[in-house]
């Protein structure tokens, strides 16, 4: 593989870079190849049948409650969808749900986080962008999860702290709600089930995908993140395009990094048992040197083959390869230096820059202990925000197992949102964040353009303003009532 043609290919933009890098990664054959097939192996690999079947419908009707004699009815009910982007569907059942809400999950980004702090100490400008790599590909082993967490309601959030000195806010910030009803109902949205990305399909009709914005740091960096996602159905799978922008500032260099992740395909929604795949390109860019990560995923064949594997390098802003990446996203990730031909150079060796950490054994809902993690209080600042995702009584019941007041509570809540935008319009007024502002920035991404919001800064004031408070908090936290609402006065009457 020579330099120049990788290089060229990484210093492009737009949907060129991204149609000419997937060309030239079908013909490398050689140190990327060698190194997952070669050093890692098969081992583990989950017999999967890519194409769907019925092969192994009975064990998928366990695992993810589908019941086979629904499959022929929906399949024709799907058919006229075929195409479309599914962010228009609606109104999903709370058995398919696992108790934890989008904003949470965009939490699940910070497991490993300590990648972050690595990378900010680093002193190699080239293992740096290897280590924050590292991070952005370690979240995948999260997004493998069959269950669909809850979608936030407009002006929800998610508090953090307690875990490597971070603090992190997530803010729901934009939803569009159609009062009309879908022809799809309760019963249906299997893939939903199975999908363990951002896919925040709301409780109503909107062709304007929903809007998540979060920020999180601590002594070593800071995240930003805007977040929407575009959908493609396309029969028995659904693809979905990760609408974003993502800044990592490193504080130590103050270098700022931008992350683009491949696309996402939820395989086998209606036949055969369901799993998730990433094939493609991920492209983190150091917008400050202009070096750049370019890794690929690869797909998943036939009996597994070729699944978790993912494979790149570390360029020079000279479009040469510097570091050569390789590993599985649901076990580990290695890198090594390389020769301008992206060959290991002779006396290094491959070095291990993340693994997985142990998960528990048979989790009903696939958690980490990380997962749990977020779910807990004990991760919650004092004086949490009355709007925190933990507090939600629909996800609160289903943590408890009680599926009933789980979907009472859920219709509870949709009802009231519905009723606050038809006082909002009323009213003549528009949704106003309270920890991020809308700005003029319009960010390009391969799968559209994205407006931008950014941080305030008013949340760091409000919890200095706490922490510096003599005035001890006793307030049993599960007993603060869940309250996002702009107009208190509203109700679902």
């Amino acid at each position: 593989m020579g330099s120049k043609d990788q290089g060229g290919g990484a210093a492009s933009s737009g949907g060129g870079f991204f149609s000419s890098f997937a060309a030239g990664m079908r013909t490398w054959g050689t140190a990327v190849h060698k190194s997952v097939n070669g050093l890692l192996g098969y081992e583990g690999l989950e017999v999967i049948n890519p194409d769907g079947g019925s092969d192994d419908a009975e064990e998928e009707a366990l695992r993810g409650r589908w019941k086979q004699e629904d499959r022929d009815s929906y399949w024709k009910m799907m058919h006229k969808y075929i195409g479309s982007d599914v962010t228009s569907l609606v109104t999903l059942p709370v058995i398919i749900f696992e108790p934890m809400t989008m904003l949470q999950k965009m939490a699940e980004l910070m497991e490993y986080c300590e990648l972050l702090d690595k990378a900010d100490e680093c002193e190699d400008p080239y293992m740096r962008m290897a280590y924050a790599a590292a991070w952005a590909v370690s979240v995948y082993f999260a997004f493998q999860r069959t269950w669909k967490p809850f979608n936030p309601i407009l002006g929800e959030t998610y508090e953090m702290v307690n875990h490597q000195g971070i603090t992190f806010l997530a803010e729901q910030v934009f939803l569009r709600i159609s009062f009309q009803k879908s022809l799809i109902q309760t019963t249906y949205i299997k893939y939903i089930a199975n999908s363990a990305i951002f896919l925040p399909l709301f409780c109503q009709v909107s062709h304007h995908p929903p809007m998540g914005v979060a920020h999180c740091e601590n002594e070593h960096f800071t995240y930003d993140i805007t977040s929407k996602l575009k959908t493609k159905f396309l029969g028995n799978s659904v693809e979905v395009y990760p609408v974003g922008r993502t800044r990592v500032t490193l504080k130590k260099s103050g270098i700022v990094f931008d992350l683009v992740p491949p696309l996402t395909k939820i395989n086998n929604l209606i036949f055969g048992r369901t799993w998730i795949d990433s094939p493609g390109e991920m492209v983190m860019t150091n917008l400050t040197t202009g070096d750049k990560v370019v890794l690929y995923f690869q797909p998943c064949g036939w009996f597994g083959a070729g699944r978790y594997e993912v494979d790149g390098y570390v360029y020079s802003a000279q479009e040469e390869p510097k570091i050569m990446i390789t590993g599985k996203w649901n076990t580990s990730m290695s890198c090594q230096p390389c020769d301008q031909e992206g060959e290991p150079l002779p006396g290094t060796e491959l070095k291990e820059i993340w693994r997985l950490a142990p998960t528990p054994k048979n989790d009903k809902y696939q958690y980490t202990h990380f997962a749990h993690k977020i779910n807990s209080f004990d991760t919650a600042p004092k004086k949490l925000l009355p709007s925190d995702s933990r507090l939600r009584p629909d996800r609160y019941a289903l943590e408890m197992g009680d599926m009933s007041k789980s979907s009472s509570e859920k219709s509870r809540l949709e009802e009231q949102q519905r009723a606050e935008k038809r006082v909002r319009e009323a009213k003549g007024e528009q949704f106003t964040p309270k920890w991020f502002n809308l700005t003029d920035a319009v960010s390009p991404t391969p799968w559209g353009d994205l407006e931008v919001y950014e941080y305030n800064g008013k949340y760091t004031e409000h919890r200095a303003a706490i922490d510096s408070s003599n005035v001890a908090d006793e307030t049993d936290i599960t007993s603060i009532e869940f309250n996002p609402w702009q107009y208190g006065s509203s109700s679902s009457q």
